[in-house]
């Protein structure tokens, strides 16, 4: 339990808002700011998931906290339960809209760009093309530039947005003024791409593939920032989405199947083998063994019977059950596990973007530069066209077009050959937490292990034939459908043909009976063959012993008065787990391996792979507790795992990594996707992240140097608009090409 040297007063109120219209981490930061101002407030605001988290104590009410948002240039909401379908489908509209208008730029800027950097295309009105294509780039690719610039004008502050929109606009108005009440609207005049550097006027010159190609660059930029968000919210439409849709009540005596949020506590419900549990409840007839991996973690199915609880979203992997329902709709587990990925979501700190946190200080001093050269020139008499010209080479040359180009290259680049080998990055903010990462917690069950019960060992007794044992157990186990039995059964595949059973019961929570090949057969626990007056030899009590002392599940069969054999059953570690666990050391990197499952299974897991430190039989919960005690340690951490039960953990470790494999809400609520079934992924996705992270890291660094760089001879009027075009295009070659560098990524051997 963490606790504070200064204890703060609970609040009284607790709410959560949907943010709309913040365009960068910086927004984010302006309306968290805001909030915290006000007397009794306490805000978190979150960027990638577009939510705010608010404290509050009396007098301050919900629309005030609105009111505040609205203020500040953005829009809040109270937001719609997350299974509403509507929402789900909204990211992808904004998307749609987003991508339409990239699209439409790029048809129209490609032109633009041609002609004017080829001087053989420019025919005798080519300049009145070239505006008739870059209009509506500027207007319509750039409304959301345009709208974002005004909006932070509106508050006194700056972004780049601004920056993207003075500089676009500005190369764009200068060249209607050259073609109107200049030189530049002469038939026949030509645009010659040179290098020279030069006093001039600049009524000659038009800058209109710069506007557009800025302004198509950046809206590259933003979408891909959206796609990559597109998911922030289908972490908890996929929780809630596990549980069962409709049920089979008892009323009356009578079935009656009823969609599953009618159910109302004390309901008497059915599950059939193969169903999931509609809710938590207390089974009230029957018996089974309910796969419970999902929610709880534990590798083997528990057996339950009447009296027993169970969780919602379960299995039932055995015989029939009747429960009565003890929790419904937002108390059970499974909507509680939906509130902790929330919070996990919502509490972890929003990570500024490089280009973000750089560019507030960049920005206001490019603007003021722009106007200091503008009044030094008309000050110094260089005329108004000299002294415009020299200003807009000012913005030109610091228009962050490389900027825009520096994430989304090398992340795109990163990952898509992250992908041919299994390796899915979200976005950038997955990024910056790999390079700082000291401690890796592994998921055991579908992580470490393969996540399904194998037969690993048969042990015979005296004078009985292996093969015997285990062609006998697999045909009395046919007739079960638990995961243990199923184990046995697959793990004789290859005996011959199997016999058929007669006469098979199952025994509650001790094993099966049955008759084969005339023989009276018992398998399971040692109690039952017991119990059916079957004598247990020592040797094979003790081979159960160690099974069981090694965290294997150990089945005796008999016949005939005595024990014949122990078949050890286990949940099997991956062939390449112990690799994987000697790599993530050498990255640095602390493995720890946490589950639900029990100790001596979890000592016998970590022992195999080489991991020291175990926590074992915790629940949902106490995963994101451990993780949450990791970091109060200083450690940064990153979570692996696969199940719903990870989920939480995963949305609050500084890096989470799912295996594709496993259910779709870890995914989603993880940074990384291993899409590999395989733990070396991991290491994998780490080398990847980090090399990638370097790359934009190197690309931020080269595009705001060779800005920097050309800003004082554009300030000089060494550099006109058309030249600092050409070196804004030439950074962007090099922020692209240097991304690119990144195809020759090679997984580990």
């Amino acid at each position: 339990m963490m606790t504070t040297s200064r204890p703060r007063p609970a609040a009284t109120n607790l709410i959560e808002l949907a943010i709309s219209g913040m365009t960068c981490a910086s927004c984010a930061a302006r309306i968290e700011k805001k909030l915290n101002r006000m007397d009794g407030v306490q805000a978190t605001v979150n960027y990638a998931t577009e939510k705010a988290s608010v404290s509050y104590d009396a007098p301050v009410t919900p629309d005030d906290l609105i009111a505040t948002v609205e203020k500040t240039g953005y829009r809040a909401s109270l937001p719609p339960p997350p299974s509403a379908e509507p929402e789900a489908a909204a990211p992808v509209d904004e998307l749609r809209v987003l991508r339409t208008r990239l699209w439409v730029s790029v048809l129209l800027t490609v032109p633009v760009i041609a002609l004017a950097m080829v001087p053989a295309w420019q025919f005798t009105y080519w300049q009145w093309l070239s505006l008739t294509l870059a209009a509506p780039v500027v207007v319509y690719g750039g409304l959301p530039l345009h709208r974002a610039a005004l909006i932070n004008l509106r508050h006194g502050a700056a972004t780049m947005d601004t920056l993207v929109s003075v500089g676009t606009l500005a190369a764009f108005g200068w060249s209607v003024w050259a073609l109107f009440l200049g030189t530049a609207g002469t038939p026949g005049m030509t645009h010659p791409f040179s290098f020279d550097i030069g006093r001039t006027d600049g009524a000659g010159n038009i800058y209109l593939e710069a506007a557009a190609g800025v302004t198509t660059f950046i809206l590259a930029g933003r979408y891909f920032e959206a796609r990559a968000k597109r998911t922030a919210g289908a972490a908890l439409r996929a929780l809630l989405e596990l549980g069962a849709k409709d049920v089979s009540v008892l009323r009356d005596g009578v079935e009656t199947r009823i969609p599953v949020d009618q159910l109302t506590v004390g309901d008497r419900f059915v599950v059939r083998p193969g169903e999931k549990i509609a809710t938590d409840g207390t089974v009230a007839e029957g018996s089974s063994a309910v796969d419970a991996s999902l929610v709880t973690g534990e590798s083997v199915p528990v057996e339950v019977g009447v009296g027993d609880s169970v969780v919602g979203g379960c299995v039932n992997a055995g015989g029939r059950l009747v429960v009565t329902a003890t929790r419904v709709g937002a108390d059970t587990q499974l909507a509680q596990m939906a509130r902790l990925v929330e919070q996990a979501q919502t509490g972890k700190a929003a990570v500024q973007r490089l280009a973000d946190r750089i560019s507030g200080i960049f920005v206001p001093i490019v603007i003021a530069l722009a106007v200091a050269t503008l009044g030094w020139w008309l000050g110094a008499g260089g005329g108004p066209g000299a002294a415009f010209t020299a200003a807009v080479a000012v913005l030109i040359i610091a228009c962050p077009c490389a900027l825009g180009l520096a994430t989304p290259t090398a992340l795109l680049v990163g990952t898509g050959r992250g992908a041919q080998f299994g390796i899915l990055i979200k976005g950038p903010e997955a990024l910056e937490s790999t390079r700082r990462v000291d401690t890796v917690v592994l998921d055991k069950t579908g992580t470490v292990t393969t996540g399904r019960m194998t037969l690993l060992d048969v042990t015979p007794g005296a004078g009985e034939e292996r093969a015997d044992v285990l062609r006998l157990a697999a045909a009395l186990e046919s007739g079960s459908e638990h995961p243990v039995a199923r184990a046995i059964v697959a793990g004789a595949a290859d005996e011959g043909e199997r016999q058929s059973v007669t006469g098979f019961a199952n025994v509650e929570g001790l094993g099966v009976t049955g008759t084969v090949d005339g023989r009276q057969l018992v398998a399971g626990r040692a109690r039952l063959l017991r119990d059916r007056g079957l004598e247990v030899p020592d040797d094979l009590a003790r081979a159960a012993a160690d099974a069981e002392a090694a965290g294997r599940t150990a089945v005796l069969v008999g016949w005939d008065g005595r024990a014949r054999g122990v078949l050890a059953v286990a949940d099997q570690v991956k062939p390449t787990s112990r690799e994987a666990v000697r790599r993530l050391r050498a990255l640095g990197l602390i493995p720890v391996l946490l589950t639900g499952d029990n100790t001596t299974v979890a000592r016998t897991v970590a022992a195999e792979i080489g991991v020291e430190k175990v926590i074992a039989e915790v629940l949902p919960a106490e995963k994101v507790e451990v993780v949450t005690r990791l970091q109060a340690e200083g450690r940064t951490v990153a979570m692996v795992g696969d199940g719903v039960n990870d989920a939480a953990a995963l949305a609050q470790a500084d890096l989470g990594l799912a295996m594709g494999t496993g259910t779709d809400v870890a995914i989603e609520a993880s940074d990384l996707t291993l899409v590999r079934d395989d733990l070396l992924a991991a290491v994998d996705a780490i080398r990847l992240a980090r090399r990638t992270l370097a790359t934009i890291k190197g690309n931020l660094f080269w595009a705001f140097a060779y800005n920097v760089a050309a800003l004082p001879l554009a300030a000089a009027g060494l550099l006109n608009p058309m030249i600092a075009g050409a070196a804004m295009a030439f950074s962007s070659v090099f922020v692209v090409a240097n991304s690119l560098r990144l195809r020759r990524f090679r997984p580990v051997a």
